[in-house]
Parts: C-alpha cells; sequence; structure tokens
C-alpha cells in the first residue's frame, strides 16, 4: 500500500526526510493550493502555514482522505471547505512556541522591558521599580494544550493560578473553572491569559464588562484571537493607563499601520508569530509522520475537528 500526499514547499519535506524511521511508501507532491491541483486523488493534503483559509477552496473536485492544517485554530475552516472533507489540526505542534511566546510578553510587560528598551534608544539610564511576576495571581483563561504548556511554564514563578475553561471540571488533580464563573474570577486577577479557541462563545469575550471588572493595573496577555479581546474596549482602557496589555493577536489583523494601539505605552505587541520558531517543521514533520504511519495501517487519523 502506498499513500500520496501534497506539501506546500520544501520545507516541510526536508524536515520529514531528515525523521529517522519515516515510513515508506509515502510519495511526496507539491501543491501550494494557489494552482490547480496536481492530481484528482491525493491522500493527505498540508495546506501553507500562512493564509491557509483562502486556499482551502482549491480542495473542491480533489478527492482526499485527510487535510491535514499546519494551526491549531480552525475558526473559519468549516465554511472554506468543501463538503465531504476530514480536516485535522495540528495539536501537538505549536503549544510550546506559543507558550514560550506567552511567557515572554508576560515578563517583558511586567518587568518594563518596553520601557528600558525605549529608554536606551534614547541613550538614557531609566532604573525603576515594576511589578513582579512572582506572588501575582494569574488568570488563565483556556485549558487545552496551550493553556497548558503555558501553566507549566509558569510553575516556577512562585504565582496563584487559576484556571478556567467552557465548562467546570477537575482535571489532572486540580480545579478548573466553568467560563460562566468568570464574574466572580476578574476581580482577583492581577494577570489574564487568554489563551481560549475562537468560537460563538469566546468571541468578544474580553469586552468592556470584562475589562472593567479587572482591578486596576492588571495586565491582559492575548495569545488566542484577536476577536477574543474587544479592541475598542482595550483602547478604551488602555488610553485611561488602568490596564495593561501584551498582544501577539490581534482584531484587526495583521494591525494597519498608525493604528493607536502601536502607539501607546502600555501595549505590548508581537505579529502573531506565536508558532512561528524553528520548533515548528520538525514538530509538523513527526506529526504529519503519524498521521502517514496511521493511514498506512487503516488506523483513523489523530486530531480531526472537522468533517464537512
Amino acid at each position: 500500500m502506498s499513500i500520496v500526499v501534497s506539501l506546500p514547499g520544501s520545507a516541510l519535506l526536508d524536515a520529514y526526510r531528515s525523521l529517522p524511521d519515516a515510513p515508506t511508501g509515502v510519495e511526496f507532491i507539491t501543491w501550494d493550493m494557489r494552482s490547480a491541483p496536481p492530481r484528482t486523488e491525493i491522500d493527505i493534503v498540508v495546506p501553507p502555514y500562512m493564509d491557509a483559509l483562502s486556499a482551502l477552496g482549491s480542495l473542491a473536485g480533489v478527492r482526499t482522505r485527510l487535510v491535514q492544517s499546519q494551526s491549531i485554530g480552525y475558526d473559519g475552516v468549516a465554511d472554506a471547505l468543501p463538503p465531504g472533507v476530514v480536516y485535522a489540526n495540528a495539536a501537538t505542534v505549536h503549544e510550546t512556541s506559543t507558550a514560550e511566546l506567552a511567557l515572554a510578553l508576560l515578563l517583558a510587560a511586567q518587568r518594563g522591558i518596553p520601557d528600558f528598551v525605549r529608554a536606551a534608544e534614547r541613550g538614557e539610564w531609566a532604573p525603576a521599580r515594576h511589578t513582579s511576576l512572582a506572588d501575582r495571581r494569574v488568570l488563565l483563561i483556556g485549558y487545552g494544550g496551550v493553556g497548558k504548556a503555558i501553566e507549566a511554564r509558569l510553575a516556577g514563578f512562585e504565582v496563584e493560578i487559576t484556571r478556567v475553561a467552557s465548562r467546570a471540571r477537575d482535571e489532572d488533580g486540580v480545579h478548573v473553572h466553568g467560563i460562566d464563573e468568570l464574574p466572580a474570577l476578574l476581580p482577583q486577577a492581577e494577570v489574564v491569559v487568554l489563551g481560549t479557541p475562537l468560537t460563538d462563545a469566546t468571541r468578544g469575550l474580553a469586552d468592556d464588562a470584562f475589562l472593567s471588572a479587572l482591578p486596576d493595573d492588571a495586565l491582559v496577555v492575548n495569545i488566542a484571537r484577536g476577536q477574543v479581546l474587544d479592541t475598542d474596549a482595550m483602547l478604551k482602557h488602555a488610553r485611561s493607563g488602568r490596564l495593561r496589555f501584551a498582544l501577539d493577536v490581534t482584531d484587526p489583523e495583521p494591525l494597519p499601520a498608525g493604528h493607536p494601539l502601536f502607539a501607546l505605552p502600555n501595549v505590548l505587541i508581537s505579529p502573531h508569530v506565536g508558532g512561528a520558531t524553528t520548533a515548528m517543521m520538525p514538530r509538523m514533520a513527526r506529526l504529519l509522520r503519524r498521521q502517514a504511519e496511521r493511514m498506512l495501517a487503516g488506523e483513523p487519523p489523530l486530531n480531526v475537528v472537522l468533517r464537512t
């Protein structure tokens, strides 16, 4: 038995070929999904990492057994896919790098790193005492793979973590609060990390009422999706100086030149690079290898999140 796998470029193929014990019986073809499909039957299609949503319409007329995304999030994908498609996300690929960036943004904002960088650019020595991460009450909203990876990296920082997910439960020896409990939890939170998927329930979750419930000088870190955090409400609370924000995602995205968020000293922005590290391709190659092995063995794929 053999299978055909289409890849959007050479980087993932190079990473796959560097893996030990990669299965035989896999034929690779290149398809960026911007041109006509090279074949009408492709067992596994891997869309491009960037702008994948706009490329999914190219699957019409292609018989495929699995579309393997390179992203964890899949908001909007169901509407873009033709019928009859099995779609898997890239869980296990980006959690580590996204958690690293969440910690970097959190630490930089807490310890005033942007202020020090701006002072250095002016040639100034500007010592200041900033709020520690230690002893802070951290509200972690979203307790999937990314949320758990962030929690693991916070373990050494002597913080008090409160976990929130779509429903209340006890998991792995800790209590996870339901999202309906947020009104009671927000007034105690000194740091909020948004790591939820974008769904109808989480779109605009962090609105004016949410932000108003936070104590003065609280920090909101968003590594979820831009639309989880209401931009107008954020601007209101950032401009007043009452709250601080550290963002890897924004709404709109990309943030247009001259947007008022760029000018605010209490807003730290990275351009949606949570998963964009050297860890991505080796981990993506390992996931693709597992999917190929399972298909060759007649086993169901991993990480299936949609069937259209």
